[in-house]
């Protein structure tokens, strides 16, 4: 397999992940709503709308187009989940179960929006 195959490979599962998270926080928001940080007002909207940009994400990267905006704005997204939701959790945390919950979610965002920002800059369109 030469290299453009593999990162093709690589992306799509990227965008598979990200489709599935989205599914997720549009069938089961009741179990993110615990997440939101404290300042936002309550509602499923805000779980939503994070739903709804990893599926177009995951979409953008699978049929190749906009490509760099959806890297560059999924790995904001997924900044802002690291610095007000997993960063402060991690900090207040109370027990060492919910610090290693956590951190593995902190280290997980980091590490998607760091690919989103490769496979952006990277990005032909």
């Amino acid at each position: 397999m030469n290299q453009h195959t593999i990162s093709r490979i690589s992306i799509s599962l990227l965008a598979i992940v990200l489709i599935i998270f989205g599914f997720y926080h549009f069938i089961y928001p009741q179990n993110l709503i615990g997440y939101l940080p404290s300042f936002l007002p309550s509602g499923n909207v805000w779980i939503y709308i994070p739903g709804a940009a990893f599926i177009l994400a995951g979409i953008a990267f699978i049929i190749n187009k906009q490509v760099r905006l959806a890297g560059y704005l999924l790995a904001i997204l997924l900044l802002i989940f690291v610095l007000t939701i997993h960063l402060p959790n991690l900090i207040n945390a109370s027990s060492d179960e919910n610090r290693q919950m956590a951190l593995i979610s902190l280290l997980k965002d980091t590490a998607i929006a760091a690919f989103a920002l490769h496979i952006a800059a990277n990005a032909k369109n």
